[in-house]
């Protein structure tokens, strides 16, 4: 449980974890930069209560999948990203050391069985904690002129 204080009111978060990621990556230096430069094939467990919430995911080609990085420290708010070299907050990379160590992947769906989803494009530790899945949709979600102005790199999902 997690407290939260807005407009000088306390209020109280709660998230529950709805599964558990497999994933061949056993510590920290083995996990790739970004997941979709990795062609592993990783397990996403949904646990038996949250089964219902999966009707009709076959139908999806990839989801974002959102998880707990449990060995990020929280207490940071610079971070030097390993392709850059150079000092920025938290929230202007992709770092897992930051307040609220969430993390977002994009991942392939390649196939669904019961509670366990194969996917391709993860870079979680073996073991992480599961929070949601949402379908992604290159409709919505693609917004092919968005720049990160400090990585200088050209790339476009459209």
């Amino acid at each position: 449980m997690v407290m939260v204080i807005l407009a000088e009111e306390i209020s109280l978060m709660s998230l529950w974890p709805i599964g558990v990621i497999h994933t061949p990556y056993k510590k920290r230096d083995d996990i790739p930069r970004q997941g979709r430069l990795s062609s592993e094939i990783c397990e996403i467990e949904v646990f038996p209560e949250y089964v219902p919430g999966l009707k009709d995911i076959e139908q999806c080609t990839h989801l974002f999948i959102l998880f707990w990085l449990h060995l990020g420290d929280r207490s940071k708010l610079i971070g030097v990203p390993p392709h850059d070299g150079r000092e920025h907050g938290v929230f202007a990379t992709r770092s897992p050391s930051r307040p609220n160590p969430i993390a977002l992947d994009i991942v392939e769906l390649l196939e669904a069985k019961g509670n366990r989803l194969k996917v391709k494009g993860m870079d979680a530790l073996d073991g992480s904690i599961l929070l949601d899945i949402k379908p992604y949709s290159a409709e919505m979600d693609c917004i092919p002129d968005a720049r990160i102005a400090w990585q200088n790199k050209e790339k476009s999902c459209g």
